[in-house]
């Protein structure tokens, strides 16, 4: 160990937890920067059939500015733990905002697709640093009885974006084209870059820990062929290629389990997974992000080419729904702090499976209308179910490991999230190729990814309800 990292080591004081205006700042600093990266996400469904017709690639190439950005961010958020006790907090921030910033420069400058596909991995870095940093900031910094009311806040910081992204592409696109998407944001990144830079504190000791190479390698391996092989489906269907990359993703998966269960030093800490009501949890919010972005793609794109609505019309039509997760979100953990996580959790499922069912009751009279109404009681309940999800989840962990297990959520919600966009793509995709119309094939695609999200759902639901039977028992 160096001699500055020795004194760093030797000179911390224990932190002293105090919600105070720069906690704020530097919360809602890196929370800008995950923002923007899903704006840019969901702004893109937007821009899809231009970027297709500049570049000359089909719907299944284009897809990966999305699963290939989604994938690097959740392969770096599991990184976390490592690069959190190596290097200071405001560092780590600066490299974030740097990185990203890279990226975006890329991405609107591009002149051919693989550079778009360069700066939005770029990007997926930056923000595969900041998303944990911003939860790991309200875990280490926040006052206990008030840590639900800020992981409501910080969560609402990302969960309002999967709609502003679509309203935003949609009208800078009309205005300037689909380059200035990334453009207009920079100004944004610049103040939070200024802001984290003054504001983000170091609440936790430094130390060498060592880099668990092989575990990185496997698990990168297991997420990018789960992400190919849902992408190859759309294409070839159940073909031998498709089975052989999915079994390697088995095969990566197996011995990632094995590795950290073996390694002194493993990226995931396997004590994690000896709780269960963490891991209920963690797949409810993987399920949940699963259908947000999986809304976040379809919803646009089905009122394009199903209901013929314009692209400034469908841009908006999550807006509404997503704009309550900035009430709710506070309101459930503020819900949370005072009454225990039952209520806010068991409010915000039911809506999430009611607004999944509406959409498939009412699924051959859709219109924008009532599409944006339906929305409207996900938005809520995932206002009130995410982030007390996430919170019921880590305080089921013991506190040494909550920083894992907020990194293990975040990867998790990225993962799911990027197998939602690429299994929805891949449901339309394959109706839309079998059909006599892109009409026809939109719409049949549609009602089927309808059912699978609300299938996600309901999976959630019952997930929850394990959670909090794991509860009751580890009380009694």
């Amino acid at each position: 160990m160096s001699d500055t990292m020795t004194n760093e080591v030797q000179s911390f004081e224990p932190f002293e937890r105090r919600l105070d205006a720069k906690l704020i700042a530097s919360i809602v600093a890196a929370g800008s920067l995950s923002f923007s990266a899903v704006v840019f996400e969901t702004a893109m469904n937007v821009a899809l059939p231009a970027l297709m017709e500049e570049f000359a690639v089909d719907t299944a190439t284009i897809q990966w500015i999305t699963s290939g950005y989604l994938l690097m961010l959740s392969v770096m958020i599991p990184t976390f733990s490592f690069l959190k006790a190596r290097f200071r907090s405001r560092r780590l921030f600066i490299a974030a905002v740097g990185l990203f910033l890279a990226g975006t420069l890329f991405c609107a400058a591009a002149p051919a697709f693989p550079v778009l596909l360069l700066g939005r991995v770029v990007q997926g870095v930056g923000t595969g640093i900041a998303i944990p940093l911003m939860f790991s900031i309200v875990v280490d910094q926040v006052p206990y009885e008030q840590t639900g009311l800020m992981m409501g806040v910080a969560s609402l910081i990302t969960s309002v974006a999967p709609a502003v992204g679509p309203s935003y592409g949609g009208v800078v696109m009309e205005i300037a084209g689909w380059r200035m998407v990334f453009v207009c944001l920079v100004p944004l990144l610049l103040i939070s870059f200024v802001v984290g830079s003054i504001c983000v504190r170091q609440a936790t000791p430094l130390s060498r820990p060592r880099f668990d190479v092989p575990g990185f390698a496997l698990l990168a391996l297991c997420f990018f062929s789960l992400i190919l092989g849902i992408n190859m489906a759309s294409r070839e269907g159940a073909s031998p290629t498709v089975a052989g990359v999915f079994a390697v993703f088995v095969a990566a998966l197996v011995l990632f389990a094995l590795h950290i269960r073996r390694s002194d030093h493993p990226l995931l800490n396997p004590g994690l997974f000896a709780h269960p009501v963490f891991v209920a949890s963690v797949v409810v919010i993987a399920a949940i992000a699963f259908a947000i972005l999986g809304f976040a793609y379809l919803v646009p794109n089905y009122a394009q080419l199903a209901l013929g609505a314009s692209a400034s019309l469908s841009g908006t039509l999550l807006l509404p729904g997503c704009g309550l997760v900035a009430i709710f979100a506070p309101l459930g953990g503020r819900v949370l702090d005072r009454v225990g996580a039952g209520v806010p959790i068991a409010i915000g499922m039911g809506l999430l499976l009611v607004s999944t069912l509406l959409f498939v009751v009412f699924a051959d009279a859709l219109t924008p209308e009532l599409m944006l109404g339906f929305y409207i009681f996900f938005g809520v309940g995932q206002g009130f179910g995410m982030s007390t999800t996430m919170t019921h989840g880590l305080q089921g962990l013991p506190e040494e490991l909550r920083t894992d297990g907020s990194s293990v959520f975040n990867t998790l919600q990225q993962l799911g999230g990027s197998v939602g966009v690429s299994a929805v793509t891949a449901v339309v995709g394959a109706a839309q190729a079998g059909a006599s119309s892109m009409h026809d094939g939109t719409v049949a695609g549609g009602h089927a990814a309808f059912m699978l999200l609300a299938a996600v759902i309901a999976m959630a639901v019952v997930a929850n309800l394990v959670a909090f039977r794991a509860r009751r028992r580890a009380a009694a």
